[in-house]
């Protein structure tokens, strides 16, 4: 099985109401995606305006500098002056886009099947006589008549392009129906590759890009965060994860998916939410009592695959779902030692808080407080506590200046340390103009160099 991604970010992905990339943004992502290992970047339609023309002309020259390893593609319509602007910035491959579908030659395109077929044909003829690989997407495909698809894509073809994109445009396939369509496809016009590009209208983007690997696609059309037109395309994260588990293929490196989510959700402006796949922060989170005891004795009783394939760890929630091998585990990864009478007490306490929606580390040390009597969790000092590290003149006996600083007032220990400095010493004052007139005094002691002071925020 031969598999690959083209991460349509900076095409599709920019197509999402509201989502607008600068050229530095563009460029920024471009490499990353190269860095993470896709096949291909779509780098955007650049007869669109001058900013992605731009963008994509500095991405080709970090692509001829070998700072850039995918091959990019250009978008174009299938019209020549569109071809002629991505031709000029030497991009890899032109994609050609026309809509092939009844719906769109009478609405959009005002054309005849036959009319179709000539302007497909000397578009992409054009676009190879640039010397550029050529690909032609077959627009609103799933809803095009099949006999007809196939004298598209056989017309696209014997015109010079060596990929075809079959575009899901408005997300109506289903996974079986998607695997046979390839198959036929692949069957009836050898020698040329296919690609899906998979709208998510309703959810099936994955599955559809996964049935049509099945059917002999070799290229998935994916966006980070499955940005694009209404609800997008099939998320990049998604289908990384997906065609690893169910076909054993790396077609990006794993464990920088989380950087490359978080890259594209702040340039885009989009915030993904918590319980989204692979990348969200809820995605190997626990919380039922019997999954987390599940997950502490064996997480492969709960995960698909560990959270370290993607950059991720494993964590768990404490609230009223907890069981007591969770919250013995928590204790312990805190430090806390308490007995399974402690245990079952702190559990019934977590219990009785029906409402509360989850339990911090510090909640649960004052809980384990209140059963136990000790002091269990760091707390604020009373006063302004400092540690202030010393480094003293080279010509002066360190101990003739320790002895100087113990007898400054607000100082309540000093210690001769090895290391950058010579002396630390332990400060305490009311509030900070006093602290302030301590640290001036250690200063002015003869011998003393330079300072530096470290407050204490808290202390057991």
């Amino acid at each position: 099985m031969k598999v690959g991604i083209l991460d349509s970010t900076l095409r599709e992905g920019e197509q999402t109401p509201g989502v607008v990339f600068t050229v530095d943004q563009r460029v920024e992502i471009a490499k990353t995606m190269s860095e993470v290992g896709v096949s291909m970047i779509e780098a955007g339609h650049p007869a669109v305006s001058p900013d992605i023309y731009e963008g994509i002309k500095r991405i080709m020259r970090l692509r001829k500098d070998g700072e850039i390893r995918s091959e990019i593609v250009g978008h174009s319509r299938a019209v020549k002056r569109d071809v002629e602007v991505a031709a000029e910035l030497e991009v890899d491959r032109i994609a050609i886009f026309y809509g092939v579908s009844e719906i769109h030659l009478k609405a959009k395109h005002h054309a005849t099947r036959e009319e179709a077929l000539s302007t497909i044909s000397e578009v992409i003829s054009y676009a190879k006589s640039h010397g550029v690989n050529v690909r032609f997407t077959a627009e609103d495909a799933t809803r095009t008549d099949f006999d007809y698809l196939v004298q598209v894509a056989r017309t696209a073809r014997d015109a010079g392009a060596d990929r075809i994109g079959i575009a899901d445009t408005v997300g109506i396939l289903y996974p079986s129906k998607t695997r046979e369509l390839f198959s036929n496809l692949v069957a009836q016009v050898p020698n040329v590759e296919f690609d899906i590009h998979a709208h998510n209208d309703v959810g099936l983007a994955v599955a559809n890009s996964l049935a049509a690997v099945e059917g002999g696609a070799t290229i998935i059309h994916a966006t980070v965060n499955g940005l694009g037109e209404r609800v997008g395309i099939t998320p990049l994260q998604q289908v990384a994860a997906a065609v690893k588990y169910h076909f054993g293929i790396d077609v990006i490196k794993l464990d920088r998916l989380q950087q490359v989510s978080t890259l594209v959700e702040k340039y885009s402006g989009i915030p993904m939410p918590p319980n989204y796949p692979v990348t969200g922060d809820y995605a190997f989170m626990h919380k039922a009592g019997i999954h987390v005891a599940g997950i502490l004795n064996d997480p492969r009783t709960y995960e698909f695959m560990p959270p370290e394939t993607f950059g991720r760890s494993r964590d768990y929630v404490i609230d009223k779902y907890t069981g007591k091998h969770a919250l013995k585990d928590r204790f312990e990864k805190l430090g806390v030692n308490l007995s399974e009478q402690e245990i079952d007490q702190v559990l019934a306490k977590i219990k009785a808080n029906q409402n509360t929606k989850f339990f911090r580390d510090v909640d649960l040390l004052e809980i384990a407080e209140e059963v136990t009597g000790r002091v269990l969790k760091p707390r604020p000092p009373e006063k302004i506590e400092s540690l202030v590290w010393v480094l003293c003149e080279s010509n002066v006996y360190t101990t003739a200046v320790t002895r100087r600083l113990s007898v400054l007032q607000g100082v309540k220990e000093v210690m001769e340390i090895s290391g950058d400095y010579d002396i630390l010493m332990k400060v305490e004052a009311n509030d900070t103009v006093e602290l302030n007139q301590i640290i001036e005094n250690v200063r002015s002691v003869k011998g003393v160099k330079s300072t530096l002071t470290s407050l204490v925020l808290k202390k057991m």
